[in-house]
């Protein structure tokens, strides 16, 4: 099961497969940073990824790909 930690939501799965795209994120944190030997990890639903670009400050870097399978 994969929930969104922006907004709670729980993405929709068929068969233990989820059917909606998400950004995952896990941050190991390194030394000398505030949390040394912490790990964080998170998912964020596609919708509220699109609301945290709009916060951003410096856009994030996009660029199409060229080949999709």
């Amino acid at each position: 099961m994969v929930i969104c930690n922006k907004c709670g939501k729980t993405l929709k799965e068929e068969k233990g497969i989820v059917m909606e795209d998400y950004l995952h994120v896990k941050k190991e944190w390194g030394y000398f940073s505030k949390n040394d030997g912490k790990v964080w990890e998170f998912n964020i639903c596609e919708e509220c990824m699109h609301i945290l670009e709009q916060e951003l400050v410096i856009p994030i870097e996009k660029r199409d790909k060229t080949e999709l399978l």
